[in-house]
């Protein structure tokens, strides 16, 4: 380390990604400090991936043990299920402040200096951290900007973050409304309508686009409207905004018309939960002293995770994580720490989104990976080749059936010529565990030709993949 600066490497956000980055950052040999205003862990641990994967496992096995039907063709009987609010919220939050302290102890072990405070830059490499008493300046040879995201709330929808509120809040499960509406259709608002149903809620769900579950493959999405809403307690409306949400007892919704925007309907709900996605949380990170424009509120970067402003690089600075606008995935941010701090090593180096997984934690499960199928022909269109896909089924499969967990596909979409894998998708029980052999698949650009002769334990899930494999190979 040059006698010049405090750190080799200065992060500032200690969430997924600046974890992520730190810990490489001291394997490699950085003296390394992370800056962190609120909670370390960010979003995932503390208000995202881990409390609400909490609450679905919890919830789950409520939904579980009450589906009678299941059980008695599995030969168990099961009478008077019941469950306490307080200690399924109770779950997620012993296991965030677990997660939150072995995070910390992993950088306290690691010698990574943590500073408590607000991180903005000065300079290229000049960093002010204010408390609440005093503001203090340290310097970095390097800087990586790792501030995250916050749920974003249309126009028109007042929060009380108590009647009306976002994922933030949600997690904690404080209350259990008896109708509660759900505004968006993705990931996050599938995986609440999830727990909030297996707990006795009624759910309206209102997605302003033409479709539910538009990020989805066609494909799943009609499997999953299939199996995780029409046969619950919940109500949909698509092409439908919400115009103005008003907190209260009750909530009151103005229904709105996507297309002719006339108001079309009125709701009234004891809880509202907002679920439109994420924004980046770029303000007052002093970007504007170094001449940096946002775009969008995305931070502007390379396949290098180096800053760009006006498209040049600016030397010595860095972003990862949500705030990129790459993937506003837990484990992409951590990814992006590891190779931005293998570029700051020299080590030239870049990441291949389309080869990282995601999933829905509902029950059953949605994952995938790679290219939906109308994404896929756009591509091959693009570039002058045929795609082709095929699904198979969980009905088909031992386990499955085993389990008496047959409903869901897994569909593979690739280059009818060589082909080479370009996106799996599937929606079935434990399909977020079987999406990684795919993403393995494509970061490796494997082709069907090659996957087809792989050979899977049986009996297991795996087997809906190689049998998807078997098929995409017999049909080039």
């Amino acid at each position: 380390m040059s006698n010049r600066f405090d750190y080799d490497l200065v992060i500032i956000g200690a969430g997924v990604g600046g974890h992520g980055a730190a810990v490489h950052a001291v394997n490699c040999g950085l003296k390394t400090a992370i800056i962190e205003a609120k909670d370390m862990g960010g979003t995932c641990v503390n208000r995202g991936c881990i409390p609400s994967k909490a609450l679905l496992a919890a919830s789950g096995r409520v939904r579980a043990l009450q589906n009678t039907h299941h059980l008695k063709s599995l030969g168990i009987q099961v009478d008077g299920v019941g469950f306490q609010r307080e200690l399924i919220a109770d779950h997620a939050t012993n296991l965030v402040n677990k997660i939150r302290s072995d995070l910390t102890k992993s950088l306290n072990r690691l010698k990574v200096n943590t500073i408590k405070g607000w991180g903005k830059i000065i300079d290229n490499q000049r960093i002010s951290v204010l408390t609440n008493d005093e503001e203090k300046f340290i310097t970095a040879k390097d800087i990586i900007l790792c501030p995250g995201s916050v749920p974003f709330v249309p126009h028109g929808i007042e929060i009380d973050h108590k009647t009306v509120f976002t994922s933030d809040e949600a997690v904690k499960l404080e209350i259990l409304p008896q109708w509660i509406a759900i505004i968006g259709s993705g990931y996050i608002g599938l995986e609440f309508s999830d727990i909030y149903t297996a707990l006795g809620c009624e759910v309206t769900m209102i997605e302003a686009l033409d479709n539910l579950m538009p990020g989805f493959d066609p494909d799943i999405s009609k499997v999953a409207e299939r199996v995780l809403i029409k046969p619950r307690d919940i109500e949909t409306y698509s092409g439908i905004l919400a115009t103005k949400v008003v907190p209260g007892s009750p909530v009151t919704i103005e229904l709105t018309d996507a297309k002719t925007k006339e108001v079309v309907n009125f709701l009234e709900v004891d809880a509202c939960l907002v679920a439109t996605g994420r924004m980046p949380a770029t303000k007052n990170l002093g970007l504007e002293n170094i001449g940096i424009e946002t775009q969008r509120g995305f931070i502007p970067v390379n396949e290098r995770l180096e800053v760009l402003s006006d498209g040049k690089i600016v030397p010595h600075l860095w972003a990862v994580g949500d705030a990129t606008g790459k993937m506003m995935l837990a484990h992409a941010a951590s990814g992006q720490g590891v190779i931005a701090v293998e570029n700051i090593c020299g080590r030239d180096k870049t990441i291949n989104y389309r080869s990282i997984p995601a999933a829905a934690f509902t029950h059953p499960e949605i994952s995938y990976v790679g290219l939906t199928e109308p994404a896929a022909r756009e591509l091959g269109k693009k570039e002058g080749f045929t795609i082709a896909s095929v699904k198979t089924h969980f009905k088909s499969n031992s386990k499955a059936l085993a389990e008496g967990e047959t409903d869901g596909i897994a569909k593979i979409i690739y280059h009818q010529g060589t082909g080479e894998i370009l996106g799996v998708h599937i929606i079935g029980i434990h399909a977020s565990d079987l999406i990684q052999e795919a993403a393995n698949a494509i970061a490796q650009h494997q082709s069907v030709r090659n996957l087809a002769f792989n050979i899977h334990a049986h009996p297991t899930l795996s087997e809906v993949i190689d049998e998807a494999f078997k098929r995409a190979d017999l049909a080039i």
